[in-house]
């Protein structure tokens, strides 16, 4: 009986390889999940990267949902709390997965429970909350972020973000002198973190988008 050889130590980038998967495990055993990344939309691939135990501010549905498609297109359970206009075709057209997704459309006073409960079930929750978000009660949501590995989207306000998400300009195509369907949406997108210097990217998404 043949044994099949291991691969030798020093093949290019499999020592690497090795221990970034090490360092990821362990980072998860000690409460360290914002640094595991999320999978995200291709067409913000480049501009950016989810991370586990974050919140992550928008301020478009198109945002929300570009978001929320990447997590649920890759196998992941994502829910919606406090949208009770929701685009559902808009979002199966992105790449959200309607049989792995959880809605809440109206959760009346209770949204910010509602949303504290699913980020302990799901991987991703896309929130529009109703009321202003206080430091005290985003604190208790961003702790559970944290130790259940799980994302918040918030299209409104929030205390604090890893990041914001702005659409600074949007475009369609497809018309011509009135007549035709609208075909193609492009948008330009600026990613803020903190005081840094926003980054920018040109979005070319299709009619759902």
């Amino acid at each position: 009986m043949s044994v099949p050889a291991l691969a030798p130590a020093s093949a290019p980038g499999s020592a690497d390889d090795v221990v970034a998967r090490l360092r990821q495990k362990v980072a998860a055993l000690e409460g360290g999940p914002a640094r595991l990344t999320v999978p995200t939309h291709a067409s913000l691939g480049g501009l950016v990267q989810l991370r586990a135990g974050a919140v992550y501010g928008v301020d478009s549905a198109r945002l929300a949902l570009l978001l929320m498609a990447g997590a649920s297109a890759a196998g992941e359970w994502t829910a919606v709390v406090g949208w009770p206009d929701l685009g559902v075709e808009a979002a199966v057209e992105l790449g959200v997965e309607p049989s792995r997704t959880v809605l809440v459309p109206d959760p009346a006073d209770l949204w910010l429970e509602a949303t504290a409960a699913l980020v302990d079930v799901v991987r991703l929750v896309v929130l529009r909350p109703r009321t202003r978000v206080d430091a005290r009660a985003a604190s208790v949501v961003e702790a559970r972020l944290r130790k259940r590995s799980a994302v918040l989207v918030v299209w409104g306000d929030w205390p604090r973000c890893e990041a914001r998400l702005e659409v600074e300009e949007s475009r369609w195509s497809g018309l011509d002198h009135g007549d035709g369907r609208l075909r193609e949406r492009q948008m330009r997108v600026a990613v803020r973190r903190g005081a840094a210097p926003p980054r920018h990217g040109e979005l070319q998404l299709g009619r759902a988008g």
